[in-house]
């Protein structure tokens, strides 16, 4: 039975979060409260510092600062309310603000996972060919490629978003996860949900090889190339300038196709919002820290920043 549209935009889904462990719900504001601050502070600081510092006006930055921004912009979109709901008995969210939480965390994560694949062609390039990288990485290809990241992650959630539209929700509905994460809104519709599963899995996969397959060819170049350099010293210097990228791709694609693509992940829900809180909280603290603590650059402008601070407040 198919329920009228205006009965869906009248829904209200309850999100149950770790509501199961209320002697958990201080520590684990907290925590959250804890790993926002990093990770707010952490990526607009990472902004702000390629910004100010001519050094880093490279594309290699480029693509970071935009990558920080979206880290920025994932937490931000659902952190806010997961802390609210730990410290609240009302964990109600309409109809329309779920909707519009799903579009911003597809837009962001989508984004994320090409912008990742972008940084991993430039590594190629500066890399395999050094000589040209700076014609080759152009200002205007820099932008392109991050526009077409952004393009891919508005055209998955438009996609995605129409399905959800489609799909027909009555009175309160128990969401068993603290965001309004894709398959959670799906498995409490009324609707005939096999063409929308077919689609949601289909998009996952698209976007994972593509952007994996990119990563990959690059990587395997990059390897071959290193593997070639005359000296142990240059082979380190070159495998150094590509670790926190690939720590950065390992724990964000490997978290999300455990999550959509292993079929029994699906089984446990706690599995489900421990994987959530993985890539939606975590990793937009991890980034910053991880580029930020293997870079000698970003920390010589953080000290230099501080010491102009400390200055400041002597005077």
């Amino acid at each position: 039975m198919r329920y009228p549209a205006n009965q869906s935009a009248e829904a209200t889904f309850i999100l149950l979060g770790f509501s199961e462990y209320p002697k958990l719900q201080v520590p684990l504001f907290l925590l959250f409260l804890t790993i926002y601050t990093v990770s707010v502070v952490g990526n607009l600081g990472m902004i702000l510092v390629i910004k100010i510092n001519p050094k880093l006006h490279t594309p290699m930055y480029y693509f970071l600062s935009h990558l920080s921004f979206i880290d920025f912009c994932n937490s931000t979109v659902v952190t806010p309310k997961l802390l609210e709901n730990l410290v609240v008995e009302d964990r109600s969210i309409t109809f329309p603000e779920c909707i519009a939480q799903f579009i911003f965390l597809c837009i962001f994560v989508v984004t994320e996972t090409y912008v990742l694949a972008v940084m991993a062609y430039d590594r190629f390039v500066a890399i395999c060919n050094p000589l040209i990288y700076t014609t080759a990485m152009s200002q205007k290809l820099c932008a392109m490629l991050v526009g077409a990241s952004y393009f891919c992650g508005i055209f998955c959630c438009v996609t995605l978003g129409s399905f959800l539209m489609r799909l027909s929700f009555r009175g309160r509905i128990i969401i068993n996860n603290f965001l309004c994460e894709y398959n959670a809104i799906v498995s409490v519709s009324y609707s005939d949900l096999h063409v929308t599963q077919k689609v949601t899995f289909a998009f996952t996969i698209i976007n994972e090889v593509s952007s994996l397959m990119i990563i990959l060819t690059s990587y395997a170049y990059i390897f071959i190339t290193v593997m070639k350099m005359p000296s142990t010293g240059g082979r380190k210097k070159a495998f150094s300038t590509c670790a926190s990228h690939l720590t950065a791709i390992t724990i964000l694609h490997g978290t999300i196709l455990f999550l959509y693509c292993v079929p029994n992940s699906k089984n446990s829900w706690l599995i489900v919002k421990v994987g959530c809180v993985f890539y939606i909280v975590v990793i937009p603290m991890l980034n910053p820290l991880i580029y930020s603590l293997r870079n000698k650059e970003v920390k010589e402008t953080v000290r230099k920043l501080f010491h102009i601070k400390l200055c400041s407040d002597k005077m």
